[in-house]
């Protein structure tokens, strides 16, 4: 098709391919930016806003300044990360501020849209569950966006940068002083809620970007690794990968199978082992994320 066609008209053929894939893989993360930033901001004025559960953030100091002076969220996440970003700007580039832009603007401005959400509920256990599901979903879907709220993960950079400290002991400090602070404006009992709800929004985050489906890594060390690699490719379709060991004691060469399977296929996984040589050594470990053939794609 392509058949007489020069090389300059091939090259721009080419390059306007892949201008139009990155702006189509811009087009979808700029969408999983919108649609995560507005679960966030829904989560917030349904479930952590009304009930003064200041569960870490920037929106969490929000929450604070809403109950003391009645300043909308939206406002207060807006006005707090201007610093923020003008420091980081200065001290971090401009590269580390541009991924986190879209995020930063979009999340006060569906704070400001979603505020006509009504209270779906009082119980503060349910709130801080619920809020923390809520708001974890949309967070991974932001960060599996490539984008940032901004906040206390720019906070967390400075830190890190002005102290050396690490970045997630940074975040973790940041979100902790905003959970004292309302503890001590509100009460203990609401701050202990706060960090449930901060705990659950992070485990859900977790599960967001590393997806519901649970890997399994398997090590066997066996002298009949060829034929166990060989079921294992046959029965379970799954690729292997040999690993050269030497036993510390006996000195002796040992073969080590590698292979990551579904948590379905391991007991099948053990029964082929067990055929095969019933004195082997097998270590089974779950796997946080697997990207790559066979798998989750990259």
């Amino acid at each position: 098709m392509l058949t007489g066609m020069k090389m300059p008209d091939l090259i721009r053929i080419k390059d306007c391919r892949e201008n139009m894939k990155e702006w189509k893989q811009y087009t979808r993360e700029l969408l999983g930016i919108i649609i995560g930033t507005a679960l966030t901001a829904a989560s917030f004025n349904m479930f952590l806003v009304p009930n003064k559960i200041a569960s870490g953030g920037i929106s969490g100091l929000g929450v604070i300044f809403f109950h003391l002076f009645q300043i909308p969220v939206s406002v207060t996440v807006l006005l707090a990360n201007i610093p923020l970003f003008v420091l980081a700007w200065v001290f971090l580039g401009w590269k580390f501020v541009g991924h986190s832009l879209a995020g930063s603007l979009l999340f006060p401005l569906m704070l400001g849209a979603t505020e006509f959400l009504p209270l779906v509920t009082g119980d503060l256990l349910l709130a801080s569950v619920f809020g923390g599901i809520g708001v974890g979903v949309g967070l991974g879907i932001v960060f599996r966006s490539q984008g940032s709220t901004g906040g206390t993960a720019l906070a967390a950079q400075l830190i890190n940068h002005f102290s050396g400290l690490s970045s997630g002991f940074s975040l973790i400090l940041a979100d902790l002083l905003i959970v004292l602070l309302a503890g001590v404006i509100f009460s203990p009992e609401l701050a202990m809620f706060a960090l449930i709800s901060l705990f659950v929004t992070s485990k859900v985050i977790d599960l967001v970007q590393e997806g519901l489906v649970i890997s399994k890594a398997a090590l066997i060390i066996s002298p009949q690794k060829e034929i166990i690699a060989a079921k294992i490719m046959d029965e379970l379709g799954r690729g292997v990968t040999f690993l050269d060991g030497h036993g510390a004691y006996t000195k002796q060469e040992k073969g080590i199978v590698l292979c990551v399977i579904s948590q379905l296929q391991v007991s099948r996984l053990k029964k082929i082992v067990a055929e095969v040589d019933p004195e082997a050594f097998v270590i089974v470990s779950s796997v946080g994320e697997v990207l790559g053939e066979g798998f989750q794609r990259i």
